[in-house]
């Protein structure tokens, strides 16, 4: 005999198994399954797979609408003409979008948990932790132009506001570039 027809032949033992088994528990209760009942369980079958229907429908349009978000999300978060960074209290970059990595050189994933302080030249070092401790004691939005550079080069001239926000106390910075501007008004 194959294992097919030996899982087949197993099936059907199983199934058999299975209706003796609701015979007699049916016995044991003495159920009299009436048409009238056949009639209301069928009823009752029939609202609750509709109701699965219409609860799929709900499930199938709030992802379509998460899935929206998301894109808008996308759209105005990782590809913004400004740098946005979420920084801890000690100045680690816990997330930062394409451009803000864009501004310090690297790539997006590679500055993860880097510290944020060490992308700020040294001439503007003072001017940023000033900066920075302002956010975290005022709790409010305050701002700075500040030049941004490592290892002696500076990369450019930015402007950026930052605020701290919700119990996790999370800076969150916006950044922009300003090194044109400053070239054309300073010649």
């Amino acid at each position: 005999m194959s294992n097919e027809e030996q899982m087949f032949t197993d099936a059907e033992m199983l199934r058999r198994k299975a209706e003796e088994k609701l015979k007699k528990k049916q016995k044991k209760l003495n159920l009299q399954v009436t048409e009238t009942d056949m009639k209301k369980l069928l009823h009752e079958l029939q609202v609750h797979q509709i109701e699965l229907e219409m609860q799929n429908e709900e499930l199938r349009r709030a992802n379509e609408t998460a899935e929206t978000a998301l894109k808008k999300y996308t759209m105005l978060y990782d590809l913004a003409p400004m740098g946005y960074f979420t920084l801890d209290s000690d100045g680690s970059i816990c997330d930062l979008n394409f451009t803000g990595a864009n501004m310090l050189g690297d790539r997006r994933f590679s500055l993860v948990n880097s510290n944020f302080k060490l992308f700020v030249s040294e001439y503007s070092k003072p001017e940023f932790n000033n900066f920075f401790s302002k956010v975290y004691s005022s709790n409010a939005k305050e701002s700075c132009q500040v030049i941004l550079g490592y290892d002696s080069r500076s990369i450019r001239f930015v402007y950026m506001e930052g605020i701290v926000t919700g119990e996790d106390r999370k800076c969150l910075l916006s950044v922009v570039d300003i090194t044109d501007f400053k070239e054309k008004n300073n010649p």
